[in-house]
């Protein structure tokens, strides 16, 4: 791992000369991490990181027993202090992997593109040239833009462990390897070299994780790193790529490019705005996190404006200009003789000192160039946008398109996308919390004296009355609680920030736990409490603010999406605010909870069914549907690669307007480098388009055949929903196995988010949030939320049939994984979490229960149907090796695996000291330390765990 010595070891011999410049990498950023462990921590710890990995390959390659009981013996006789540095090695070295792993993903990329080969799925060319030659034409395709909003949401979560100065300096990391790719002179490769040991060295001296409570305020820091390093340059970067994309694919005869004078891609955030569950969020922290997007925003605008300055030094001697600019420039705040001749300078001079006054008006404190004088604020980001369109159209109109492309129009098309608010903060509270402000707020007022007792039909009836009379039912002279005060104050400082930062600041408003209409327009109520929904009362014309956006989450509610929302449309009051909205409406499916609830093959049956229903009752009521995706890392929480989950949509579910969440580690896998996180904002935009503008088979016989397939998955659904409840929820002590055989108490206990690991203080599991169960199971190798259910479902399935029936349901499993997208996906990401499931490290974390009958009971249960689904997969798919249609994933997981087991042996050893002190009522931060270092170490390594 860490030497010249043990090179060959790092990567083996398997696998195309492609991947040699990878495992060359990997061996050099683990040789210069051998030299700074020997250089800091000393020979001796040196050799027992070396020693352990060795046993643990043991381990991993020959399930030796022999291999288990040194690992056992080695680890307990670690000091405190070397059991810290061991973890620490094995973690940083998943860091450096990763590293390593994107550099060569882009590296093959390139290579590809250098070669002048076709384009590749995934891309908005290969999208677009599909399109074309399906007969799409090029007016449907520019609708597409101008209409379409694709929409990544980063979130926070309890089980959030990176810090933004590793995130800083693994960025430099990444930026000199690639280096290494260009050709350098021997000195330039001295001081690659140097400055590459430097950064380990740094890296190696930087506190991994943080050791205080994390706050919302670090949260959103922590998410705007990504900002600076992808978002602000790679969005309105692949915009001009695509507008080439479409030139090429559907040119203009006069060879012109259209522009799209759309922003079809924008950023979302939950982080300062999600408030379910989450007592440190409230208008504070919402105010907070829009004043520091728009200092993040501004700060680039007034670097991007200096810049041009010194760019732009066009001369009306040589060249003239529009009166447009002429006017702008006149408007500067600069009267330097120098730049009389220069209108360009002039203007964007005064710009800057618009943008400064600005930026001090919304919330930045520290402008870092004075402007050279006073000017006035900008109105709002449309004005200043107005400015940079005078600059270009004037360039354009003079002999200086070359010189807009590619900072100005760039800096102009950024505007557009992020505006003054750079991402729009969505709001998120649980039903349950509306019920009771309003019930304080109807008892208070004399309206209704217990409107918890109400029955549907009366809360409906009760709240579309007071939505109907201009008439509060707050007055500021009567004392409220102090849940119902925040509530409020919360609402009032979305309107606030609204008129600051601009509409886009805040548009959403999303509701946990959704199972009635009341629930929606409980959250009208409150909006015209506060003065977000407000209505002219002579024409009796009402507009909200504020979109009111269910979340329907567990099975149940999932059933029950579509009448809830049939039944809301049908109202007229809320048909007049859709239309207000576009006649657009949008709808978030939770795959979290209803993955816990059900399991993972009925959970993603469950909401394929509420998307089918929800498509066809917006249909009849002449709307359309915008989904929002709760995806997580994991696959039992609705992760697993974005492009082929669009395109497993049903029909009908995309139509251009996709929102979806990003979370964890998965931010950082996805957006950590500019380049990685270019091409994934362009296979969600690839994804959309396909699923969108793709035209859908509609013969009867395909018809008859997924009809046919439905009715299989149905049933299939209804097993493996039995099997994990059985499982989960209905064996004495699975609860207890749970928290004994797996880090969730470590993981509850440690500074891994704002937000508490459970919705109450207990052992239940229905009261777990769903991140830190799926984490959990991650962090043992076990990843049971991803795949337990699937094979006692298709073995019984199978089995209800004799002789050659059973033959024809085989056939018709392989049909279904041949021509269904849906069933194709599923089985593609479950394959990808049994690649990730190791049994032989899950047996160690299962010794970690105490009583041996429940832990050989429940573990053997757990194994069975594993290989019961290895089985099953193997029989509908034919691939008897995991990942057999991603080799590039399969060599990735051969490659890391090795040194994250260690980390793995080591967790379990560092849990096993905490309990025990924990039960003489003692702690030891070192330990704490070292179980947070482990939890990190092994998320990296997975990729895609949170």
């Amino acid at each position: 791992m860490l030497n010249d010595a043990v090179a060959p070891e790092i990567v083996p011999a398997a696998g195309s000369d492609k991947d040699a410049p990878l495992k060359e990498d990997i061996r050099l950023l683990g040789r210069l991490l051998g030299d700074v462990l020997r250089e800091q921590e000393g020979d001796a710890v040196f050799n027992v990181v070396e020693t352990i990995r060795q046993t643990s390959v043991r381990f991993r390659r020959e399930a030796d027993a022999g291999a288990a009981l040194e690992l056992d013996a080695m680890l307990k006789e670690l000091s405190r202090e070397q059991t810290i540095s061991v973890v620490r090695a094995f973690s940083y070295f998943s860091h450096l992997a990763n590293i390593a792993e994107d550099q060569h993903h882009i590296r093959r990329r390139r290579a590809h593109l250098l070669a002048g080969s076709p384009a590749q799925k995934g891309s908005v060319s290969f999208a677009l040239r599909n399109l074309r030659l399906a007969g799409v034409p090029r007016k449907t395709v520019d609708t597409f833009f101008q209409d379409a909003l694709i929409a990544p949401v980063l979130t926070a979560h309890p089980t959030e462990v990176q810090r933004k100065s590793i995130l800083d300096a693994e960025h430099d990391i990444a930026r000199l390897l690639a280096e290494r790719d260009l050709p350098q002179t021997p000195k330039e490769r001295q001081a690659n070299m140097q400055l590459l040991r430097s950064r380990v060295a740094t890296l190696w001296q930087t506190r991994m994780l943080r050791y205080s409570k994390l706050t919302v305020a670090d949260e959103i820091e922590n998410a705007l790193s990504y900002y600076r390093i992808t978002f602000l340059r790679e969005l309105p970067g692949l915009y001009d790529d695509i507008e080439d994309d479409i030139a090429a694919e559907y040119p203009n005869g006069d060879g012109t490019i259209e522009p799209i004078n759309a922003a079809y891609v924008q950023m979302g955030s939950w982080i300062g705005g999600d408030r379910d569950g989450n007592p440190n969020v409230n208008a504070g922290t919402m105010q907070h996190a829009l004043a520091r997007h728009a200092t993040t925003i501004l700060d680039f605008y007034l670097d991007e404006v200096h810049t041009l300055g010194a760019e732009l030094s066009v001369s009306t001697l040589m060249v003239g200009v529009s009166a447009e600019l002429q006017a702008l420039a006149d408007q500067s705040p600069d009267a330097s003789p120098h730049r009389s001749d220069e209108p360009y300078r002039r203007a964007l001079i005064g710009i800057y000192a618009r943008l400064a006054a600005t930026a001090r008006a919304l919330g930045a404190t520290n402008i870092l160039r004075k402007e050279v004088g006073a000017a006035a604020a900008y109105p709002d980001a449309d004005a200043f946008l107005a400015d940079l369109r005078t600059i270009v159209a004037s360039l354009e109109s003079h002999h200086g398109a070359a010189l807009a492309r590619p900072r100005l129009a760039t800096l102009a098309r950024a505007a557009d996308i992020f505006g003054f608010h750079l991402a729009s903060l969505d709001m998120r509270q649980t039903s349950d919390v509306h019920e009771r402000v309003l019930a304080e707020l109807f008892a208070k007022s004399g309206v209704a004296a217990d409107y918890t007792a109400l029955s549907e039909a009366d809360k409906e009836a009760l709240l579309l009355s007071e939505l109907a009379q201009p008439r509060l039912l707050y007055s500021p002279y009567i004392s409220y609680a102090t849940e119902t005060d925040s509530e409020l104050a919360i609402l009032r400082a979305a309107r606030d920030i609204r008129q600051r930062y601009g509409a886009r600041a805040i548009r959403n408003y999303i509701i946990s736990h959704t199972e009635t209409v009341s629930d929606l327009l409980e959250v009208l109520l409150l909006q015209k409490e506060t003065g977000l929904l407000r209505t002219d009362w002579q024409t009796g014309d009402s507009r909200c603010e504020l979109m009111v956006i269910p979340l329907f989450e567990t099975i149940p509610d999932l059933q029950r999406a579509a009448g809830i929302m049939s039944r809301l449309m049908a109202l007229p009051l809320v048909r007049q605010l859709i239309a207000k909205q576009g006649q657009l409406q949008e709808v978030m499916l939770g795959y979290s909870d209803s993955n816990k609830d059900g399991g993972f093959l009925t959970s993603n049956w469950e909401l394929y069914k509420a998307e089918l229903a929800l498509v066809a009752d917006f249909r009849k009521a002449g709307v359309k549907l915008r989904l929002f995706h709760g995806r997580g890392g994991t696959v039992g929480r609705g992760g697993g690669p974005s492009y082929e989950a669009i395109l497993a949509q049903p029909p009908g579910t995309v139509n251009g307007q996709i929102r979806l969440t990003e979370q964890g580690e998965i931010i950082a896998s996805k957006f950590s480098n500019a380049e990685i996180g270019r091409r994934n904002l362009e296979l969600l935009v690839a994804a959309t388009l396909e699923a969108s503008l793709a035209p859908q088979a509609a013969s009867p016989a395909h018809a008859g055949e997924l009809a046919q397939f439905e009715a299989v998955m149905a049933q299939l659904s209804d097993l493996a929903y039995h099997a994990y409840r059985h499982l989960v929820y209905e064996t004495p002590g699975f609860t207890e196995y749970f928290f004994s055989a797996t880090p969730i108490a470590e993981i509850a206990e440690l500074n891994l988010g704002s937000r508490p690991a459970s919705r109450k203080a207990n052992q239940r599991i229905e009261d777990l949030r769903a991140i830190p169960w799926g984490f959990s199971w991650g962090q043992c190798r076990l990843l049971l939320p991803g795949w337990f259910g699937f094979g006692s479902a298709i073995g019984a399935w199978i089995n209800q049939a004799e002789g050659a029936a059973k033959d024809e349901k085989i056939a018709t499993l392989r049909a279904m994984y041949a021509r269904w997208p849906f069933f194709a996906t599923l089985l593609s990401n479950m394959d990808m979490v049994l690649a990730k499931t190791d049994l032989a490290i899950a047996s160690r974390y299962a010794e970690l229960v105490a009583d041996q009958g429940l832990r050989e009971r429940i573990y053997k249960r757990i194994t069975d149907e594993h290989g019961n689904t290895l089985r099953c997969l193997e029989l509908i798919t034919g691939n008897t090796e995991r990942l057999a249609g991603n080799p590039l994933l399969a060599r990735s997981i051969q490659n890391r695996f090795a040194y994250l087991d260690p980390l793995n042996h080591l967790q379990v050893e560092l849990i096993k000291r905490n309990r025990a002190l924990s039960a003489e009522s003692r702690i030891d931060e070192r330990v704490h330390r070292g179980i947070q270092l482990s939890i990190n170490g092994v998320a990296a390594g997975l990729r895609n765990t949170g």
